[in-house]
Order: C-alpha cells, then sequence, then structure tokens
C-alpha cells in the first residue's frame, strides 16, 4: 500500500514569525532566511511551530510510502499551495504567508491549495493513501482534501482529543519506537474524542 503525508501548515503570523521578519536578523536561521541561502520550507515551519510540526515532519518521513514520481511529505502552505518540505523559502516567502489567515473565503489561500490539490490527486494511483497530519476539525482545508480523496484521505485515530503538544510528542515517540500509528477514514474516524492521558516521560 501506498501512503503519502500531507502536513498542516504552521501559524505564521505569531511572536516566531515576527522575530525572523526583523530587519536586522539575530540569530543564525533569521540570517539564513534573509540570506540568498534561505531555508527550507521544513525547518521554517519547525521552528515557528516547534514540537507539534517537528513531530509531523519526522514522522511522515519515517513512515512515508510514496508512489513512483511523488513525494511522501507534502505540506500545506498558506499561499503557495502544496509543497515538498525541501523547498526553500526566503523572507518574502514568510511575508506572504504572515499576510493571510487560511482559510476557504481567503483567494490567496484557496485558489493555490485547490490547485495543487487537483494536480495531486491526479497523479496518484487509487490505492495510495493520504493521510492527513493536522487538526481535524476544521473547515479550513478538509473539504477540498475530502472532495478530491475521498476514502483515501484518512487521519491518526490517537489525534482524536489530544492537543497539538501532545500529538508532536506522540509523533516522536513513534519514530523512536519504530511503531507507526492506526490511520482511519476521515468520513468515518471519530475526530472528536475525550482527552487521552498524558503521555508517560521516557527515562533515558
Amino acid at each position: 500500500m501506498h501512503r503519502i503525508f500531507l502536513l498542516s501548515p504552521a501559524y505564521c503570523g505569531g511572536q516566531r514569525s515576527q522575530w525572523l521578519l526583523r530587519p536586522e536578523p539575530r540569530f543564525g536561521l533569521a540570517h539564513r532566511l534573509h540570506s540568498d541561502e534561505g531555508l527550507s520550507l521544513g525547518e521554517l515551519f519547525s521552528f515557528l511551530s516547534g514540537l507539534y510540526f517537528r513531530g509531523k515532519l519526522t514522522y511522515s518521513r519515517a513512515f512515508e510510502r510514496p508512489p513512483a514520481g511523488v513525494p511522501g511529505t507534502i505540506v500545506i502552505t498558506p499561499t503557495r499551495g502544496l509543497l515538498p518540505p525541501e523547498v526553500p523559502m526566503h523572507l518574502e516567502d514568510l511575508r506572504d504567508f504572515s499576510a493571510i489567515e487560511i482559510g476557504p473565503s481567503e483567494a490567496r489561500f484557496q485558489n493555490p491549495f485547490v490547485k495543487s490539490v487537483e494536480d495531486l490527486a491526479a497523479h496518484i494511483p487509487s490505492e495510495c493513501e493520504v493521510v492527513l497530519l493536522g487538526s481535524i476539525a476544521t473547515t479550513k482545508y478538509l473539504d477540498v482534501l475530502a472532495s478530491n480523496f475521498h476514502d483515501r484521505l484518512r487521519f491518526p485515530s490517537a489525534f482524536a482529543g489530544r492537543g497539538d503538544m501532545s500529538r508532536g510528542g506522540l509523533l516522536l515517540r513513534c519514530v523512536t519506537e519504530q511503531r507507526e500509528l492506526e490511520y482511519v477514514s476521515l468520513a468515518n474516524g471519530m475526530r472528536h474524542g475525550p482527552r487521552p492521558p498524558k503521555l508517560s516521560i521516557i527515562r533515558s
């Protein structure tokens, strides 16, 4: 079974984004964003989102099984549709990302997003699962994904009831334990549920 992962975007309008956007960069990551070198999309969103995005990225890279010619890990972006996490980002990209609120009524998000999803749906075989690592209770992008991927669209059942930090910690733990989560259909799976117990502390 082929499987690819879609990662929800990091929030680009917060304090960490402002640190990177300062005219005078004050730390290494900011210097790279301001330079011709830039940052990869994965690095940028991992900095902006912290544990949650880092967990999603690490987990997806560990368990992706893409068909030929398709990235195994793909990131939803605020203005550039779907992109692989290796794509370089620069200062103007973050400025664009931070200027909008993601949602179906925002054309700068919706238009490239819909086109990217339609293109992806046309290039993957029918037996390829598409696993969303992101919020399963929002309509920001779920309607577009569901209408294109139908029963192939899945999410980790363990996400129900968990907050972002708990999800990030769970994903990183699964990679350490080489344990893949169970995925359920977005149409049939329970999106909400009681908050699960806190993750136990791993002692070295």
